[in-house]
């Protein structure tokens, strides 16, 4: 298994594209968004209520084997200065315990993912309750579609004096 912040490297362990999940990693709940396998959309899918590890673990196994998922794109809560923050450090060790998966996992920047989220769904009015129901999912569905869209994006760069190949 390879996790990496480096979409290079995450898309080249995906030989021909897949379905994609993405995980909003909370302490309560993981919000699990699926993506179609040309990866243009990223849709909401459901929300696991965390207990014991090995309970979400086998909950998040079944997502993912009924999905077809390729790889997963897990979001990152950095500090706003983008540093690590106890937080992110749960996260971490969250994907390397996840390594039994054998899948190719993207740490993907999520610092402002669930605030845009609940701003749309304020906009929407929708109840508390309705926003506390929906937004790990929609979250995570925002995670991923930032990230396939820059995975779509990326364009591999021979390196020119000191170029990193980074679009």
């Amino acid at each position: 298994m390879i996790a990496t912040t480096d979409p290079f490297a995450f898309r080249d362990h995906i030989p021909h594209g897949g379905r994609l999940a993405g995980l909003d990693v909370g302490t309560k709940t993981i919000g699990i968004a699926i993506c179609d396998a040309m990866w243009n959309i990223a849709s909401p899918a459901e929300t696991i209520r965390r207990t014991k590890f090995a309970v979400d673990l086998a909950l998040l196994k079944a997502v993912l084997a009924k999905q077809n998922a390729k790889g997963l794109v897990i979001g990152l809560p950095l500090s706003l200065d983008g540093t690590d923050s106890p937080r992110t450090q749960s996260v971490r060790a969250f994907t390397r315990n996840l390594d039994g998966l054998d899948l190719p996992i993207l740490l993907w920047d999520e610092r402002w993912s669930t605030a845009a989220v609940t701003r749309t769904l304020i906009a929407a009015d929708a109840s508390r309750a309705r926003r506390r129901e929906l937004v790990d999912k929609l979250a995570a569905s925002y995670i991923l579609q930032g990230a396939i869209d820059r995975l779509t994006t990326m364009v591999r760069l021979d390196p020119i004096d000191g170029d990193t190949g980074t679009a």
